[in-house]
């Protein structure tokens, strides 16, 4: 390899690390941004002063705050989907099915403090994106899955539809309701809904 080329490569690389480091901040800023003032009050200006970058860096990368929030959710949503999938493909049972995924669910939002208190300080703004691709993608997977659990026969026949909106929508209420809670009540939590849809489909 050429001088000329290695050292081409060399600046790429570096470029790329660049932007890397330059993106990376300004998602860590707005999540303590959007935390600590909600997302509605902050601004670009406010998420531009958590980081070393000049003002017109942050176009760079982001269009708006919004497009920052939808990142910061991209990346929550996609961890807690995985988790949460983990949880339903290794149960063996219709309890471990239901309890395993809200526990992979809330104790993600227990242990990372930081998504922790951006959902606590924006549950109304994250509650309005429920159609987002993302968001919804992790519903899809939940019917995906219970539709097969039904034809496995490791969970009863019922209406995938309702149950796939039912968890969801109820799951993400109980969320907010336990992130308020000081100390968060994980236990209580994930024995509260796991009770609902048990009996919901064992009925």
């Amino acid at each position: 390899m050429g001088a000329h080329r290695r050292k081409t490569m060399e600046l790429t690389s570096k470029r790329a690390q660049t932007k890397a480091a330059n993106r990376t901040a300004i998602l860590d800023a707005a999540r303590r941004v959007f935390s600590e003032i909600g997302y509605d009050a902050a601004t670009v200006r406010d998420i531009v002063r958590e980081t070393d970058l000049a003002a017109g860096t942050f176009y760079n990368y982001f269009p708006d705050k919004e497009s920052v929030l939808h990142a910061l959710l991209d990346e929550a949503a996609t961890e807690i989907r995985s988790r949460v999938r983990a949880a339903r493909k290794s149960s063996t049972t219709l309890e471990q099915f239901v309890e395993g995924s809200f526990r992979a669910y809330y104790g993600y939002l227990v242990e990372d403090p930081q998504t922790f208190e951006l959902l606590r300080r924006n549950a109304g703004t994250v509650r309005s994106l429920f159609d987002e691709p993302t968001v919804g993608a992790g519903a899809e997977e939940l019917r995906e899955d219970l539709a097969a659990g039904i034809r496995s026969g490791l969970v009863p026949d019922h209406d995938v539809e309702y149950m796939a909106a039912a968890m969801v929508g109820a799951g993400f209420e109980v969320a907010v309701r336990m992130v308020e809670r000081d100390p968060p009540d994980l236990d209580g939590a994930v024995a509260f809904v796991t009770g609902i849809f048990l009996a919901g489909l064992s009925s």
